[in-house]
């Protein structure tokens, strides 16, 4: 399809416009394992949430119980019974790591302070109106919903949408294209037959006055 035949006239493929990089591979499904796994792990934990009953919070401390009490015992009875300790590797933060962690929360920070700032003095009418909407999205997405159910419904339309569009990119494109025609043939139609009425009553109204 040339780029007269595609949405927008874009040059560019679906891959190059999702960043052409692991996230676009994934995304569209170029890693398929990784894809699979992705929305299966995903799926086991929207149900176990969903019908255990479990928080979030709930199910990290019951985790991290289960794995201390086995690495407890693993390491009592291996002192006793003359066996190897359990294989944990040593691990840090560099002075480096925290610095540079710590560096990249304080520029973005910074930024989400001062792009605050210009939006409640009114220097970034645009912006409000963007955040105003998404905010306001939010908001009702999460009142038809929770948001785990909102989360993973997210994610599995982000691993599907642009994989199945990019199967059926010629077909999507053209369908939409011609949808676009007759609606604007459509609002041509209306505006001469209505729109055009309705003007050269008003013309004859003020003349007549």
């Amino acid at each position: 399809m040339v780029s007269s035949d595609r949405l927008f006239n874009r040059q560019r493929t679906v891959h190059q416009i999702l960043g052409g990089g692991s996230i676009a591979d994934v995304m569209l499904w170029r890693r398929k394992n990784l894809t699979l796994g992705i929305l299966v792990v995903t799926l086991a934990a929207w149900v176990m949430f969903e019908k255990s009953g479990y928080t979030l919070l709930s199910f990290v401390s019951s985790v991290l119980l289960l794995l201390l009490t086995i690495l407890f015992l693993w390491a009592k009875s291996a002192a006793i019974l003359n066996r190897p300790a359990p294989p944990l590797p040593d691990v840090y933060l560099s002075e480096e790591v925290v610095n540079d962690i710590a560096a990249l929360i304080r520029d973005h920070t910074n930024k989400f302070l001062s792009t605050s700032k210009d939006i409640a003095l009114g220097k970034d009418t645009r912006m409000f109106f963007k955040i105003a909407a998404c905010l306001w999205l939010i908001s009702v997405a999460g009142g038809l919903t929770d948001f785990l159910t909102l989360g993973y419904t997210s994610l599995f339309i982000v691993l599907t949408v642009p994989a199945l569009y990019e199967k059926y990119e010629d077909s999507i494109d053209r369908f939409i294209l011609i949808g676009c025609m007759k609606l604007r043939q459509l609002y041509v139609k209306f505006n001469v037959q209505y729109i055009g009425r309705i003007q050269s009553w008003v013309l004859q109204k003020k003349k007549l006055s």
